[in-house]
């Protein structure tokens, strides 16, 4: 073999070796990238199917139980009653708990979502006779929110919460003044005489408001009769107690709406005795997020804006 046969041989013998540990490193790159991916993938499944259940994984040993309540109460909100249950639900089975805190920082919202909430409490209390139940209030329990907590064994605040609210509304707007100036003529055809009541684009009918204040009425006496029942003989009865009035949390004390001072530190130190603290609180997950960030509920806040339906606020 001549020196330029030898010489071509081992230019391909170098190029193969070549191709080879390139075709190595890209298989090796390949599977990594396969092992990434499907890391990547797991991650959004846990986050967007969120498997996480109040209770689940949380030991027996003594510890105070926490379910946070915050903000509006309604159905399409996280301060949702099947939320809320549910997590009231486990903490009061977990045999480790020492007593149970309900945490508000709530405006109110729907009564039907509050009603089942002091519902399910009552049920529990029922079932767990020796487990305490407190209520702490941080900012604000009015409205929605105190109609939740009067099913506590003691409401503890800050001497400067809001609190009360025992009162209902039903709001919207009225569009007919606007449509007369721009020459816009409402058109709406119903089967049932009260199909279209409180229409914000027709004129007010005397006799439906008259209908919606009864209903309304109706609402907040069975809202005083939970606040009675619930409170007992704690009330200290006045005037403008069921107005819709709302107090601080030291002139809330004095007339019986609370009980005194104290924070989930407080109760789970001196009362419960059980220092350790777990959240029995379910969480928004990921997709939801995303969804409330992307204007999923656009639709709905729209739909509100032009008129709501009773809200304990």
């Amino acid at each position: 073999m001549d020196q330029n046969q030898q010489w071509e041989r081992q230019a391909l013998e170098q190029l193969l070796l070549e191709n080879l540990k390139e075709t190595r490193k890209a298989r090796r790159w390949k599977a990594v990238l396969r092992v990434l991916t499907l890391l990547v993938l797991i991650g959004v499944v846990l986050s967007v199917f969120d498997f996480h259940l109040p209770g689940r994984g949380m030991g027996t040993e003594k510890h105070t139980a926490l379910v946070t309540l915050e903000g509006e109460i309604s159905s399409s909100s996280l301060a949702n009653a099947l939320d809320i249950n549910s997590s009231l639900t486990a903490a009061f089975e977990n045999e480790g708990s020492a007593g149970v805190i309900l945490r508000i920082n709530s405006p109110g919202g729907s009564p039907v979502q509050a009603g089942m909430i002091n519902d399910e409490i009552h049920r529990l209390r029922k079932l767990y006779p020796s487990k305490p139940f407190y209520v702490v209030v941080e900012d604000i329990c009015a409205s929605g929110g105190y109609y939740v907590a009067v099913a506590g064994d003691q409401i503890l605040v800050d001497k400067a919460s809001l609190v009360g609210s025992i009162g209902v509304i039903m709001e919207g707007f009225g569009f007919t003044g606007l449509m007369d100036k721009l020459g816009v003529t409402r058109r709406m055809i119903t089967a049932g005489s009260n199909k279209g009541m409180m229409d914000p684009f027709s004129k007010e009918n005397p006799q439906q408001v008259e209908m919606v204040k009864t209903m309304l009425d109706e609402i907040h006496q069975q809202f005083i009769a939970v606040v009675k029942e619930g409170r007992g003989a704690r009330l200290k009865e006045s005037a403008d107690l069921f107005s819709g009035r709302i107090w601080n949390g030291e002139q809330a004390i004095k007339i019986g709406l609370v009980d005194g001072y104290g924070t989930v530190d407080s109760v789970a130190r001196d009362i419960f005795k059980a220092t350790d603290i777990l959240d029995y609180t379910l969480k928004e997950n990921f997709a939801e997020r995303v969804a409330k960030r992307f204007g999923a509920h656009a639709g709905a806040a729209a739909g509100k804006a032009l008129i709501k339906s009773p809200d304990l606020k």
